[in-house]
């Protein structure tokens, strides 16, 4: 087996604002791994100030594992251990190659094509997968822009980025979306992505409340343990970890939700170490009675491919934040597609 990788450079079609700031550009590194005339890729993505992984030692990391691979070492040999982005890569690569090996599947080194790791009936086209629709961050009239849209497309559960405009335009948004909207008709789903002070957040919440969110995710910033604690067990809004997850190591999952017992998790595979590491998250949730759903978190539609594929084989009912493959100009050509706020894999 032979390895390689490069980067690539995404540019948004939009300016994609954040509680962290406004993204215009993206890059991602990709994991080839090729036997023969069979390959498998993976995606290494990470989003600048909120990855763990050390970025002033990434190429060099990936240069070593490559070397490691080329010289006939198990990629086990590579301590990979602060870099979960380059995990979920390597993992999705071998998944990839291994689908291959299993079918005889001949699959050109390259991002154009299907890649398949986890058949089933979502790759066969037979069957969707629900999602939310995501309001990026903007002035008051893109917002709500943004909103209509989603509406016209069928979406009945959006998740709306809350910390960057002034709160009472954010609650007037809101407000303006129950009015035509009911709880019955729509899910909200709110992130706030540790925007709130924690000494206001209950404020917040309490004024949010109004609105019957489904859900906060991260209303303050992860590492506050005290903090936390306090606001799951006393918001009138269910909370969800997010930020939190990132910094803790999947050994630690059940210890974190025993103390804080969110109401519920977020899984974004590439920044928690891929699909084995968010399968003991699952694990550790359903031991604690805790909700969980899975979120694509910027990557091309490399990643988002692979994350698709194995959130089907799940079986989570609750709509799932992986409406993301539209974000790029020069995105990877790809599967997958929308249609009527479920996600497809188009044959």
């Amino acid at each position: 087996m032979n390895a390689r990788h490069f980067t690539r450079q995404f540019d948004f079609k939009f300016p994609a604002g954040t509680s962290r700031g406004v993204l215009h550009v993206k890059e991602s590194s990709f994991l080839v791994l090729s036997d023969n005339q069979l390959s498998g890729t993976g995606e290494c993505s990470t989003i600048p100030g909120l990855s763990p992984d050390p970025m002033d030692t990434y190429s060099a990391k990936l240069d070593e594992l490559c070397e490691a691979i080329n010289h006939g070492q198990s990629p086990e040999a590579v301590d990979l251990s602060e870099f979960p982005s380059i995990r979920f890569g390597l993992e999705t690569a071998l998944l990839e190659l291994n689908q291959a090996r299993s079918s005889e599947q001949v699959t050109q080194v390259n991002l154009a094509g299907r890649h398949l790791l986890f058949p089933s009936a979502f790759t066969e086209g037979k069957q969707g997968i629900p999602i939310n629709g995501l309001i990026w961050m903007g002035d008051k009239q893109y917002m709500q822009e943004q909103i209509s849209r989603k509406l016209d497309e069928g979406y009945r559960c959006l998740k709306m980025k809350v910390g960057a405009l002034d709160f009472d335009t954010e609650l007037t948004i809101l407000r303006t979306i129950r009015r035509y909207f009911s709880p019955a008709d729509l899910e909200l789903r709110v992130d706030a992505n540790g925007a709130f002070p924690a000494d206001k957040a209950m404020e917040y919440l309490t004024a949010l409340a109004e609105f019957t969110i489904h859900s906060i995710e991260q209303p303050i910033h992860a590492g506050q343990a005290g903090e936390m604690e306090l606001l799951c067990r006393t918001s009138p809004i269910p909370v969800a970890l997010d930020e939190e997850l990132i910094a803790c190591q999947p050994g630690q999952a059940e210890a974190l939700l025993q103390t804080l017992r969110p109401a519920y998790i977020i899984l974004k595979p590439s920044l928690i170490g891929g699909f084995e590491s968010a399968r003991q998250w699952i694990a550790a949730a359903e031991n604690t009675s805790t909700g969980w759903w899975v979120t694509s978190a910027l990557e091309s539609n490399i990643g988002l491919n692979a994350i698709a594929q194995w959130t089907f084989t799940l079986n989570n009912p609750m709509p799932q934040g992986l409406g993301t493959g539209q974000l790029y100009h020069n995105n990877i050509p790809s599967p997958l597609e929308i249609r009527n706020a479920s996600l497809w894999y188009s044959l």
